[in-house]
C-alpha cells in the first residue's frame, strides 16, 4: 500500500511538472513513466488512462489549493473581512505563482490546455468545493438571519475570485478588498 501511494505521488508530481512546462496537451504517459521512474503498465493500472491521470492531478491540486484557502480563513483573532481578504489574496497569489495552476490558467486564456475540461466539465473539483468551504466558514463566523445570504455570499466570492484568476485585473492589489466588500454587502441585512 505504501509503495502504491508513493508511486501515485511520483506520477502526479511528474505530471504536474511536465504539464507546467509543456501544457497537458503534450504530456505523454511514456514521459510520465520515465520521469517518475515507474512502468507504463503500473501507471495504467493505477489511473486507468491519461484522462484518469488528469483528473487525479486536478483533484490533488484542488485539495492543496483549498487547504491553503482554509488556512487563510482560519487565522486566529482576525475579523471576517481580514480573513476574506487573506483568502482571496492567497487564491490570487497561487494562481500567479503555482506553476501548474498558472500554466492551466495561461493556457485557458488562449484556449489550448486540455486540463481545463477537468475543471469545467465537472464543477465539483474547485467551484463546488470552494463554495461549500466558504459557506460553512461564513455560517460559523458570520451567522445571518437567512442561510440564503450566506450561500449567495459564498457563491459571489468564489465566482469573482475565479473570474479574477482567469482574467486578472489591472489593479490587482485592490482586488481582495473589493471582493471582500462585495461579499460583506451580500451578507448585510436588506433594508
Amino acid at each position: 500500500m505504501a509503495w502504491r501511494r508513493q508511486m501515485r505521488e511520483q506520477v502526479l508530481a511528474a505530471a504536474g511538472q511536465l504539464a507546467s512546462v509543456r501544457g497537458w496537451d503534450r504530456v505523454r504517459v511514456a514521459d510520465l513513466a520515465e520521469r517518475a521512474e515507474v512502468s507504463r503498465p503500473s501507471i495504467y493500472k493505477e489511473f486507468g488512462d491519461r484522462a484518469g491521470i488528469g483528473r487525479a492531478l486536478v483533484q490533488r491540486e484542488t485539495d492543496n489549493f483549498l487547504r491553503g484557502v482554509a488556512e487563510a480563513l482560519e487565522r486566529p483573532g482576525t475579523d471576517v473581512a481580514a480573513c476574506l481578504v487573506g483568502a482571496v489574496s492567497y487564491a490570487l497569489h497561487e494562481s500567479a505563482e503555482n506553476p501548474l495552476i498558472s500554466a492551466v490558467l495561461r493556457a485557458a486564456r488562449h484556449g489550448t490546455d486540455s486540463l481545463l475540461p477537468f475543471l469545467a466539465s465537472r464543477p465539483d473539483p474547485i467551484f463546488d468545493s470552494a463554495r461549500s468551504l466558504l459557506e460553512a466558514w461564513l455560517t460559523h463566523r458570520e451567522p445571518t438571519d437567512g442561510a440564503w445570504r450566506t450561500a449567495d455570499a459564498a457563491d459571489v466570492a468564489v465566482r469573482l475570485t475565479l473570474s479574477h484568476m482567469l482574467l486578472p485585473a489591472g489593479e490587482s492589489d485592490r482586488v481582495p478588498e473589493l471582493l471582500t466588500q462585495a461579499v460583506l454587502a451580500v451578507l448585510a441585512p436588506a433594508g
